[in-house]
Parts: C-alpha cells; sequence; structure tokens
C-alpha cells in the first residue's frame, strides 16, 4: 500500500505478501530463507542464517498474510497513523485472502515504546527471526507478531459494525 499527500508525493509505504504455507509452517519458511529471496539457492550467500525459536511460528500454517515493513515519512509522524494504516491493511488482506492467520517481524524497540500496540499486535514472542544476510550486512532479532484468522474476521466484522 502507499499514501500520497496532497501533492501527490509518497508519505506512506506498507507491504503485504500472501504465503501458501499448506505443507510447511512460517518457522520452517523463515529458516529456509525463503522469506527473504525468491530463490535462496541462487541469490543467498553461504553464511546467510535464519532461526526462528517462537514457538507459534511452527503452528502459522496454511494461508498466510505477512505484513512487512512500513515506512511513513517524518512530517507524518506522531498522527496515528500506524494505527489507521494497520488496520486498513488487516481489512484488505480479509478481504483478497481471508488468511488462516497475519503474522509479522517486528524489531525490540516497538515493543518497548508502544508501537506494536498501535499496530493493533496483541499476539507477541521473541525468537521470531534471528537473521543473518551476510551481504546485506544485516543481522537482527525479531520479535513474531500474529492474529489468527478468527481474530481478523472478528476485528473487521467488529470495524463493519461499528461503521
Amino acid at each position: 500500500m502507499i499514501g500520497v499527500d496532497n501533492n501527490n508525493e509518497v508519505a506512506l509505504v506498507e507491504a503485504a505478501r500472501l504465503y501458501d504455507l499448506s505443507h510447511s509452517n512460517f518457522a520452517e519458511h523463515l529458516q529456509s530463507l525463503k522469506a527473504f529471496y525468491a530463490d535462496p539457492t541462487i541469490h543467498a550467500h553461504p553464511q546467510d542464517r535464519c532461526t526462528c525459536t517462537a514457538p507459534t511460528a511452527k503452528k502459522i500454517s496454511g494461508k498466510v498474510a505477512y505484513h512487512g515493513d512500513f515506512w511513513l515519512r517524518r512530517d507524518f509522524r506522531g498522527l496515528g497513523m500506524p494505527k489507521i494504516m494497520a488496520a486498513i491493511l488487516r481489512g484488505v488482506s480479509f478481504a483478497m485472502w481471508a488468511p488462516d492467520f497475519v503474522c509479522g517481524l517486528a524489531a525490540r524497540w516497538t515493543l518497548d515504546k508502544g508501537v506494536l500496540a498501535q499496530y493493533g499486535h496483541t499476539h507477541y514472542e521473541a525468537g521470531g527471526s534471528m537473521l543473518q544476510l551476510v551481504k546485506e550486512d544485516i543481522v537482527d532479532d525479531d520479535l513474531l507478531v500474529w492474529l489468527t484468522g478468527e481474530e481478523l474476521r472478528s476485528l473487521v466484522d467488529r470495524a463493519t459494525e461499528a461503521s
């Protein structure tokens, strides 16, 4: 999703993708590096690694909507945009895909600063993604965040009833 300002300049970007993990789970998907590369055998560095120890990640399977990176231009920060955009993305994900799970990865600071709560993430676990990508010089240790498909449906139904 892309949001623009009155001058048609990009003010925010938020990414989502649907994974078919009917024969796998989110932990395996991360550890295979397929969440990061179209074809890890071709594109990944031999020393690239991802470890996922979050217990729930092994239960996240089926149609999985991954809500990824979010960027908000500095002059739009502090206006409640993350809460609004997260709600829109949840609604779009439900309408397009009706997923079994919605999940994502979040830096620990987002929990400490209350950003996860703004996004409406009520479930989170440590060990979601301990990632090392050599060429990109990335070393992360992110939380796993998720909603079940039933919880997503309930959020969308509740928003529909309120309007």
